[in-house]
């Protein structure tokens, strides 16, 4: 239930310390109230007048115990959620540092539930086990003590049934944990599912699929809502049990006390003032339990999150590169990558020069986009030596690099912002009328006439509907106002688009591609004779490289792969 590297967290200390002298104080309080209450009721049970002074004293333990408690609880929620942003932050940051790969490894589902969620519940964490940690291991010891001072006896009975409640809790406690990670792995398991379902939402509907998947959702939240059930069983039996041995323990020693009292063996005031601190002995551990399932949860949510935060970092090579000219060179020599899945890229070799437009072609699966992500920087060879301007380095991810590049995927995204925003993404500097030349330049004329407030007018996720070609077109426009970088990939950008479409975004591609380094993969034999350099890939494997008219007479893979693409037998 309690994480040691909760009490790593920068602050923690501080804050426990500052807690720790809180609980000091409350405890205090606490022994005074029941002394001062005690010693009222006596008095007014031997027929004395009501004592104002101690009556006053058992207000003021009472008023500044629940002070303690009221600043208690602003430091805590001020440092959980000052830790909470920080988390948060560092998880934001390793998300967007390592990149597609760990979305690709977590699940998107997951992830969202991480950040938004899984965030919020550690900050509840925090604050339970700062808390309520402190002060069951301070408040019982003082009370203890007290109680010791008046009556042996019961304080004796209140030092055994501790370890007692303590021991069923611990076992209860990991009976819980393990049916609790359960929990947690089917609501991730149910996120990404659900992402992945409303994603695919349209082509379930087109296909007479959405029922079945609606019931396979269903099924999944039904198998969660019943985990969910058992840790909350467990949760609640603890409770009852805990409940349970605190009303014995307080019946027994009143029943001793009680006996006590009647063959005179003690006053009435310390009997009285035993049986009103044994609640309170008790107090903290059953505050604890009663946020068990909570804690839980927390601690699932937090040891996640530390696993992705401190999730090894893939190398980087810190080069300094400058911007990418007619004369520089990209090799690669022996290059290879393997997936956790064994889905790898065979080790490859090929030299890159100046402005060239480099096709990457292959049926589906044979490692266009593996080899894409490579030169982009997202992954880093597991072998291989790369040369780029004269350096040598094992992986592209270069922060250099990186700045040069202008990246096209098939579904460009498009941000819930308005189309100048959208276009101007690269550039946030440029002017309206530059902004108007690209969109002139990639055909959105149309659309710009359509939408009701012009460049002003809010598109993307929930608002105005985009087509395929339409959201291509605004990447391009994006990188026609990018004259800066001069690196572009195209990861298959019109493989979702119809044929007219396609070869009306040709024409206007091209023309972006000039003094640029282009890697363009795709699937499309005719891209292939608009590029310098072609790279044949086939499950995984570099099967060939050359020009188009080398290959097609040469390579007798690359002619079968022609044949196939025109549909011939």
């Amino acid at each position: 239930m309690i994480d040691r590297e909760l009490f790593q967290l920068a602050g923690a200390k501080s804050i426990s310390r500052k807690l720790a002298g809180l609980d000091v104080l409350q405890a205090f309080l606490i022994v005074g109230q029941a002394l001062a209450l005690s010693a009222v009721i006596t008095q007014l049970w031997r027929g004395h007048a009501l004592n104002w002074p101690l009556l006053l004293a058992f207000a003021a333990c009472f008023t500044g115990r629940q002070l303690l408690n009221w600043l208690s609880e602003r430091w805590l929620d001020h440092y959980a959620g000052q830790t909470a942003q920080v988390l948060r932050r560092r998880l934001l940051s390793k998300l967007f540092q390592q990149g597609p790969a760990l979305v690709q490894a977590q699940g998107t589902g997951s992830m969202i539930t991480m950040v938004l969620d899984g965030v919020a519940e550690v900050r509840q964490y925090i604050k339970l086990i700062f808390s309520k940690t402190l002060t069951m291991m301070i408040v019982p010891v003082i009370v203890l003590v007290a109680a010791g001072f008046l009556d042996l006896r019961s304080a004796i009975i209140l030092l055994i049934m501790y370890p007692l409640i303590v021991m069923f809790m611990i076992i209860l406690g990991k009976a819980a944990q393990a049916k609790a990670e359960k929990q947690f792995g089917n609501f991730q398991k149910l996120s990404n599912n659900f992402i992945d379902s409303l994603r695919g939402i349209a082509t379930l509907k087109y296909l007479g699929l959405s029922k079945r998947y609606s019931r396979s959702i269903f099924n999944s939240s039904e198998h969660f809502r019943e985990r969910t059930m058992r840790v909350l069983k467990i949760a609640m039996l603890s409770t009852f049990a805990l409940d349970f041995f605190t009303t014995l323990s307080i019946a027994v020693i009143a029943v001793y006390l009680g006996f006590d009292l009647i063959k005179g063996k003690i006053d009435l005031y310390p009997a009285l003032a035993v049986l009103i601190l044994a609640p309170e002995y008790f107090l903290p551990i059953r505050n604890f339990a009663s946020d068990f399932h909570a804690t839980l949860n927390g601690k699932n949510s937090f040891k996640r999150i530390h696993q992705l935060i401190n999730r090894p970092v893939a190398p980087t090579a810190d080069l300094s590169l400058h911007e990418w000219q007619a004369g520089d060179e990209l090799k690669l020599d022996q290059v290879q990558f393997k997936y956790p899945n064994g889905v790898a890229i065979a080790p490859l070799s090929l030299g890159i020069r100046g402005y060239q437009k480099v096709g990457i072609i292959g049926m589906s699966g044979a490692g266009k986009t593996t080899l894409i992500n490579l030169l982009s920087g997202f992954l880093t060879p597991t072998a291989g030596q790369i040369t780029i301007q004269g350096q040598a380095a094992t992986t592209l991810d270069i922060p250099d690099w990186r700045k040069q590049l202008l990246y096209i995927p098939q579904n460009p995204y498009v941000f819930t912002a308005t189309l100048r925003e959208n276009i101007a993404f690269y550039t946030p500097d440029v002017n309206d009328e530059q902004v108007l030349q690209a969109i002139k330049v990639v055909g959105l004329e149309d659309l710009l006439a359509d939408l009701p407030d012009g460049l002003d007018t809010v598109i993307g996720s929930g608002r105005r509907v985009l087509s395929g070609g339409q959201a291509q077109r605004i990447a391009l426009a994006r990188a026609f106002l990018d004259k800066q970088r001069r690196v572009m990939i195209f990861d298959e950008p019109t493989a979702h688009l119809d044929i007219e479409t396609e070869l009306d975004l040709k024409k206007r591609m091209l023309p972006l591609m000039d003094h640029r380094l282009v890697f363009f993969a795709t699937h499309r034999l005719h891209w292939m004779k608009e590029m310098d350099y072609i790279l044949v890939m086939n499950h995984g494997q570099l099967v060939g490289q050359g020009t188009f008219a080398d290959l097609q007479q040469h390579n007798e893979y690359f002619q079968q792969l022609m044949k196939e693409m025109r549909g011939e037998d």
